[in-house]
């Protein structure tokens, strides 16, 4: 038991030092996304307009999907966000 216990100690250690060094990224970049535009609302959008033009051509869901996330991601990008 012990074998495995001092095996298992630097793997465990370095899993927590990733998560550490991940949520410290990740925290960053929640704060750069803030300062850019509405990308996530615009590809939101997108997909919801996809999803209906997906509806009226069922055959290319997966098309109408992705071209309106991408639409949505271009149009996001084009408006920034007012601070202030």
């Amino acid at each position: 038991m012990r074998d495995f216990i001092m095996a298992a100690v630097p793997l465990v250690v370095a899993g927590i030092a990733l998560a550490v060094f991940f949520a410290g990224r990740a925290e960053k970049k929640k704060k750069r996304e803030k300062e850019n535009g509405y990308e996530a609302e615009g590809m939101s959008l997108g997909m919801c307009f996809g999803a209906a033009v997906g509806a009226i051509f069922p055959k290319y869901i997966g098309i109408t999907l992705s071209m309106g996330m991408l639409i949505g991601l271009v149009i996001g990008m084009c408006f920034g966000k007012k601070h202030g």
